[in-house]
């Protein structure tokens, strides 16, 4: 069924050759062997003779005879009958089979954890009390050790294999840079060895700066309509240039080159695109001084009482939309209350006002929220699609060590959309939290840092929190009622029109999607967190289960920061078109999760006329995506394994096998997929991965030095100019264009990949089309 696996016989733990022991025989049951999809474990788990095995535990079973006194040495000794009773008793002995029970299993590795090498007298109680020989315990013992030692052997084993791969990257990286060394005089190959060290750095480096030098010329002479003159090639270093790469959309998600009929009518001319910074820096370094942290404190107190009261308060302070039901804030009853801002008076046409709230009702307990709203990581992971990122610069006030209760934290962070077509928003501001025990209820609240020393410049677009935060009030079944405030003042920078409308009311950083996003990823945490859900598929083991979650998280993480304008990255627009929503963009990627090189990520935006959830279904089924030519280049896909994380179905993370001809060469691939859906929007993204990578996944062992490439979708529910219901479709493909961090991109790659994005919008549209009519709002849920 699935080409080159094989199903063998006698199915080892872990694909190391590693016995199966009696406390983990239970790892394939019988629901494994009945899915039809088992043969497909042979590529995930190894397999030894059946022969092997026996006469290993043969010779195992003699040992333990001869050990024990009634070996060879005492049928040597007797003669006749004797001799044939005493052959006989052996050989019987040699059949017979021990199993441990589940109890004296538990127990023995309850021993195991607190002291791995007994002693005589351990062995022996704990013989007595399972019923057990204590040769048994002491063999019983040995194998765990052996297993356990097997086991830390493969994880240093993987490292080092990462290892190997990173140093193999720089060793050809440098190689190559050294070939593009070229004589200052004559414009030949340099020689290294009439040169020092330190002169063969400086002629790479002066040779970058001329590549980046002409970078800067190609674009200034498109905007200035006239060519900018270049360094001559006096200097010897701009007469061998890099190659120009074709683009080859082969190391995409599915092989498939693109078209040349597409390629070979464009010009080569070199196309400058904008880099991704290759580090994460947080602007500003200036912390609250000891003298303003009581005023810190004061104003903490000050946001804390503005908050409970826009909690609390109803109407007329927040008023309801009868279109879209959502609360909005009263402006005009805010300044009444509260003290209204200056800066929105004195700058009414720049600045507006966002503001909203809304309540949920999430899995998870309030002390672990809180936890996570004052740990900047654990802030992240819970929104990866909305915080690109977070940084806790300065614990301002502690009341006691352990307790979180009246502590004030100085923050720093990033919020995003995903699509390169909206900025991010950059904000410093100050979180204060309190706990009220009478009535189990936890308050956090973020403000601004008016009138402390500071050296912060504003963001652009400006962007300022005011007092917003969140409720959150413990529930008897574990759950967490959370009550969120969204309040902030912004300057809408060049947002383009397809989102222009969704900004704007708020819906884009309001608090209706922060709490979407809340309840979805609370969900995926008490999913990664259960051992008690029976998965389809493939998965062997909890382990597993958990390994591939993590794998898919990372992925999740990794397209939600590739496809938006974290991180001061830059996107290139391909027309002057305001309707033109294709994004262009290329950055050096170094980092150990995904693949290290030049990587060119192309964006594009269409409104549909169909409904978000009809969308997303097409989407995130891989039997009609397979329908997508540009995509799927005629193989299917078949789902191996499947892991629910939601009480949503839509909310999975799947395992496919790309099912290319039984001709052709192509080695077995597979594609990891996890969609998430939620009120706000939804996301499909996937990435290619080996088997060799799954199988380490499928022992458990730690994924993150598996390198993925995630592209896929967004889908977010909006209305166009003619208030017409339907949703953006977000596309975003990814390509490793070289393994070479120098090399350039010319002007056909970009119109080839261009080109494919158009191709996609338009038989997804085609085949929604031949679908029937969208579907109806009351369908989604």
């Amino acid at each position: 069924m699935y080409g080159d696996c094989q199903v063998l016989s006698s199915p080892t733990v872990g694909g190391r050759g590693h016995p199966i022991s009696s406390d983990n025989s239970s790892l394939h049951n019988s629901s494994s062997i009945q899915n039809p999809n088992f043969s497909f474990m042979a590529n995930f788990t190894s397999f030894s003779p059946i022969l092997q095995k026996e006469e290993t535990a043969m010779a195992k079973s003699k040992d333990e005879l001869v050990e024990s006194g009634s070996g060879s040495e005492h049928i040597e000794g007797a003669s006749g009958n004797e001799q044939e009773e005493a052959e006989q008793l052996l050989a019987a002995k040699i059949k017979r089979y021990h199993r441990h029970t589940a109890r004296q299993i538990q127990e023995m590795e309850s021993m195991f954890k607190e002291c791995p090498h007994p002693d005589d007298k351990q062995r022996l109680k704990l013989s007595q009390e399972l019923g057990l020989k204590p040769r048994q315990v002491k063999f019983w013992f040995q194998n765990r050790r052996t297993q356990m030692k097997g086991q830390q052997d493969r994880k240093e084993n993987v490292v080092l294999r990462a290892e190997n791969e990173g140093l193999k990257t720089e060793n050809y990286r440098l190689q190559a840079t050294l070939r593009n060394i070229v004589c200052p005089s004559c414009g030949g190959p340099g020689v290294l060895g009439e040169i020092g060290y330190d002169e063969q750095q400086l002629r790479i480096e002066n040779a970058r700066l001329k590549e980046e030098f002409e970078r800067v010329c190609c674009m200034v002479s498109q905007y200035n309509g006239r060519p900018m003159q270049a360094i001559g090639p006096s200097s010897g270093l701009m007469q061998q240039q890099p190659h120009s790469l074709e683009l080859d959309m082969g190391v995409g998600v599915y092989p498939r080159k693109l078209d040349e009929e597409h390629m070979s009518n464009c010009p080569s001319d070199m196309i400058p695109l904008p880099f991704m910074p290759e580090n994460s820096h947080f602007p500003g370094n200036t912390l609250i001084l000891e003298e303003e942290k009581s005023l810190a404190m004061e104003l903490a107190m000050s946001s804390m009482n503005e908050l409970l009261k826009m909690w609390q308060t109803g109407e007329p302070l927040w008023v309801r939309e009868a279109d879209t039901g959502k609360h909005v804030l009263n402006l005009e009853e805010y300044e009444r209350m509260f003290s209204w801002s200056a800066s929105l008076k004195q700058y009414p046409h720049q600045l507006r006002t966002e503001a909203t709230r809304d309540t949920a009702v999430v899995i998870m307990n309030s002390i672990t929220l809180v936890d996570a709203f004052l740990d900047a990581n654990k802030w992240m992971e819970l929104f990866p699609s909305i915080i690109s990122r977070a940084k806790t610069l300065q614990v301002v006030h502690s009341e006691a060590p352990g307790h979180v209760t009246g502590s004030i934290h100085l923050m720093y962070v990033e919020l995003q959309v995903l699509s390169p077509l909206v900025p991010t928003r950059e904000a410093h501001f100050l979180r204060y939290c309190q706990h009220n025990a009478e009535e189990g209820m936890w308050a956090i609240v973020d403000f601004p840092m008016d009138g402390f020393h500071n050296d912060y410049s504003p963001s652009f677009p400006y962007y300022k929190r005011r007092p917003s935060g969140c409720i959150i009030q413990d529930m008897p079944n574990g759950y967490s009622t959370v009550t969120w405030v969204e309040h902030a003042e912004v300057e809408d920078g060049q947002i383009n029109n397809v989102f222009s409308s969704l900004v704007s009311s708020g819906v884009a950083f309001g608090a209706q999607r922060w709490l979407a996003v809340l309840q979805r990823q609370c969900e995926r945490l008490a999913s990664l967190m259960a051992r008690n859900i029976s998965d389809l598929g493939v998965i062997p083991s909890p382990e597993a289960r958990k390994s591939v979650m993590n794998l898919a998280q990372r992925m999740i993480r990794t397209f939600c920061l590739n496809i938006s304008t974290c991180y001061g990255q830059s996107w290139t627009a391909l027309s002057e078109s305001a309707d033109d929503t294709v994004r262009i963009t290329t950055r050096r990627v170094t980092d150990p999760g995904q693949p290290n090189g030049l990587m060119l990520s192309a964006v594009s935006t269409t409104w549909l006329p169909f409904q978000h959830k009809q969308v997303f279904d097409f989407l995130r089924d891989e039997r009609s995506r397979a329908q997508i030519d540009v995509l799927s280049n005629g193989n299917s896909l078949n789902e191996v394994a499947h892991i629910a994380n939601g009480s949503n179905p839509g909310n999975c993370i799947s395992l496919l096998r790309i099912n290319v001809a039984s001709n052709s060469s192509q080695s077995v691939e597979l594609v990891l997929q996890e969609s998430c859906w939620d009120d706000s929007g939804s996301l499909v993204a996937y990435a290619t991965v080996d088997v060799d990578a799954i199988q380490m996944v499928m022992n458990g062992e730690d994924p993150s030095c598996i390198p993925v490439l995630p592209m896929g979708f967004v889908i977010v529910p909006s209305t166009n100019s003619n208030n017409e219901s339907g949703c953006l479709l977000t596309v975003c493909l990814q390509v490793l264009a070289s393994t070479m961090h120098n090399a350039k991109l010319n002007l056909s790659s970009v119109t080839a990949i261009n080109h494919h994005l158009c191709n996609i919008v338009q038989q997804i549209t085609a085949l929604l089309n031949a679908d029937g009519p969208s579907t109806s709002p009351t369908d989604i849920n």
